[in-house]
């Protein structure tokens, strides 16, 4: 429990940036699903624009500092590198 009124405070800023940023992971890591299941469907078309609204909304993310941008990163080149698998096959 917080002891000065200034901690108090933090706590309270702490707890709403907490339930942001769970969101902003939950909205990243949801776009993440829809280019798995577009993959999975094998639907190449659908696979890319959610593979573009999976790197905006994980990009976003990287900005705000919800994620470190390596991970967002990697996460976009791993998905990437499976839709234009998916194109070309």
């Amino acid at each position: 429990m917080a002891n000065t009124k200034s901690a108090e405070k933090a706590a309270r800023v702490i707890e709403r940036r907490t339930a942001v940023n769970k969101a902003r992971r939950t909205r990243m890591r949801n776009s993440w699903r829809g280019v798995e299941e577009a993959i999975a469907a094998g639907d190449a078309k659908k696979a890319q624009d959610a593979l573009k609204q999976a790197e905006s909304e994980t990009m976003r993310a990287v900005t705000r500092g919800v994620v470190h941008k390596n991970l967002g990163s990697r996460k976009v080149s791993r998905l990437t590198k499976r839709v234009v698998a998916l194109s070309k096959g």
